[in-house]
């Protein structure tokens, strides 16, 4: 039985809908119960009924509380946690990606409004730390899996995205510190850092409005990613699959690019 938070989302309502192919039974969170709703309605016309949608903010331990008991009410256990919910915004971004002299300092590092960094700060760290301690209890006794995600930004900074970056670098620590903290438990703990993904949070960095035409970012992502081109929400299936897996059983810990080989090439 799998909980996964932001399942609404691009990237994740795609993984949903493959756990579920696979034959999980999934509880599909998201901050807007309608859309929740309306999702689940769209996989039952596939034939994949084993959903539960629920309302939840990833940022309000109450209402993570509300969300597993209801779980728990309809599937009495959790195996499986995948914390989906986060993203990038345009508040907690530097439109310059580097400072030089005459560069407007709104467009810059101290343009940066506090409620903008924080934001994403909370919605990435946070909207991890709070469901795992609300549904890795669950878990205590039987054990399971948690799935967390990352980003390329973990290892190496970006330009532009200052809050986001910082973010994920945290998700990845506490993603070390909680599958050391939980391995007694029989609770394992890794992540996924996916490379450049079109998706709803970054989509006006990448892409013009036209939604085709490659932004000047978008072509310096795609000259430093070996497979020159974005990945699709397919491409995730295989590497969670896998991580949630018992032939993961030995795995705890680790944070595992699917980027193309962006992180592997130096540009050079």
């Amino acid at each position: 039985m799998c909980v996964v938070t932001g399942a609404a989302g691009v990237l994740c309502a795609s993984l949903t809908e493959d756990l579920l192919r696979h034959g999980a039974k999934v509880a599909v969170l998201d901050l807007r119960g309608d859309v929740a709703r309306k999702l689940c309605a769209a996989f039952a016309r596939k034939g994949l009924k084993d959903t539960l949608p629920v309302e939840a903010n990833v940022l309000d331990k109450a209402s993570l509380v509300e969300a597993r008991a209801a779980v728990l009410k309809k599937w009495r256990h959790v195996d499986v946690l995948v914390n989906g919910a986060g993203g990038n915004h345009p508040k907690g971004t530097c439109p310059a990606e580097q400072m030089e002299k005459g560069t407007p300092l709104a467009d810059t590092f101290f343009g940066l409004e506090q409620e903008g960094f924080e934001f994403v700060n909370r919605l990435n760290f946070v909207g991890t730390m709070l469901p795992c301690q609300v549904f890795c209890e669950a878990m205590l006794k039987k054990g399971g899996a948690v799935l967390n995600f990352c980003s390329m930004a973990c290892w190496q900074p970006m330009t532009k995205v200052a809050a986001y970056g910082a973010a994920k670098a945290g998700v990845m620590n506490f993603t070390s510190f909680l599958a050391t903290h939980l391995a007694p438990m029989g609770i394992r703990v890794n992540a996924l850092a996916p490379g450049f993904f079109i998706t709803n949070q970054n989509r006006f960095l990448l892409l013009e409005k036209d939604g085709k035409t490659l932004t000047a970012r978008g072509h310096k992502v795609i000259a430093k990613t070996p497979m020159r081109k974005f990945g699709t929400p397919s491409d995730l299936h295989g590497a969670a699959r896998f991580l949630l897996s018992d032939e993961a059983a030995f795995i705890t810990g680790v944070t595992l690019p699917v980027d193309g080989g962006f992180m592997c090439y130096s540009g050079v």
